[in-house]
């Protein structure tokens, strides 16, 4: 069975798609990673011309990456969510059916900062370094995620 991870912040434009492309190039072909939003404004659109930049950087290609609305749907779908930030969490939860919905979702730097319930700080009102930040902090982050899905 495949395993499915969805990552989410607030436009599907900035920092879920850093996240999707980062842990893609962590995992096999046998993952699937996709990245949605929580907001529907940026639904079609590529993702930010500095998150593209960014993965560029580190030889990674989001250009192909289109913005889409998370929906109860996803719950079912994936068997991992991680969202960018404690808005993002709760936008996602209340949309849970059930105790094995919430099981699912994640604030992706737990990961890194257990329990201290960090945010992914949202770039997108910033300048290009901003966007090398969250990357970095992604990158670790991932980085975690791909380690304990490959010792499954």
């Amino acid at each position: 069975m495949t395993t499915k991870i969805l990552m989410v912040c607030l436009g599907n434009i900035c920092r879920s798609p850093l996240a999707e492309g980062i842990l893609r190039s962590k995992l096999s072909n046998d993952y699937i990673v996709d990245s949605a939003g929580t907001g529907s404004w940026h639904v079609g659109q590529p993702p930010d011309k500095r998150s593209v930049l960014t993965a560029k950087n580190y030889n990674l290609d989001i250009t192909h990456l289109r913005g889409r609305h998370f929906s109860k749907k996803d719950f079912q779908e994936f068997d991992y969510i991680y969202v960018m930030d404690n808005q993002n969490y709760k936008d996602v939860i209340a949309q849970a059916q059930n105790n094995t919905d919430k099981a699912k979702v994640q604030l992706i730097l737990d990961e890194i900062f257990p329990g201290e319930r960090v945010d992914v700080p949202d770039p997108y009102y910033g300048q290009q370094d901003g966007f090398e930040k969250v990357y970095h902090m992604l990158d670790k982050a991932c980085d975690s995620i791909a380690q304990k899905l490959l010792k499954k």
